[in-house]
């Protein structure tokens, strides 16, 4: 066992871990994490994406211990039921996502995207989702909800 030090939504932790697990175990199974979901463990389906720094990354391809020192955001510190954040309120006011499985990860690389490229087309924002699998194939929904997303984030921010 090896001792981790993680910032995980600006909350620090430290945790005992063997030196092979896997980042996405460890934010669901020690953190209680749920949002991180784990699916098909080859940073394939884009379902347990994390911001790692700002960047959208499958947490499934790394391990833990390679996240020490780094600022990790999951869904859970973007925003919460009684305080959701604009992207957040952007894919429930477009209906967004179906069975919301893929949902987290859409998000936090939403707000990655928006905050390098904020006026993304339609074109661009399929390109930086393209990670990302939907079962239900909502993904002309989940296009919308950038969309709009980008207005919210645009009109909360006064245009900047």
């Amino acid at each position: 066992m090896i001792k981790l030090k993680l910032m995980v939504n600006d909350n620090r932790h430290e945790l005992e871990i063997e030196p092979h697990e896997i980042l996405s175990d460890v934010l669901q199974k020690k953190l209680g994490l749920t949002g991180v979901r784990i699916s098909c463990g080859k940073g394939e389906c884009g379902a347990c994406t994390i911001l790692l720094d700002g960047k959208p990354v499958p947490a499934c391809m790394m391990l833990a211990m390679q996240a020490e020192g780094k600022e990790i955001l999951t869904i859970e510190g973007l925003g919460n039921y009684d305080n959701l954040h604009p992207i957040q309120e952007a894919f429930v006011e477009e209906h967004g996502f179906q069975c919301g499985f893929c949902t987290p990860g859409v998000i936090l690389s939403t707000k990655n995207l928006l905050e390098t490229n904020p006026n993304s087309s339609p074109s661009e924002i399929a390109m930086s989702l393209s990670g990302h699998i939907c079962r239900c194939g909502a993904y002309p929904k989940i296009i919308k909800s950038v969309q709009k997303a980008a207005e919210k984030l645009e009109k909360n921010n006064g245009g900047k």
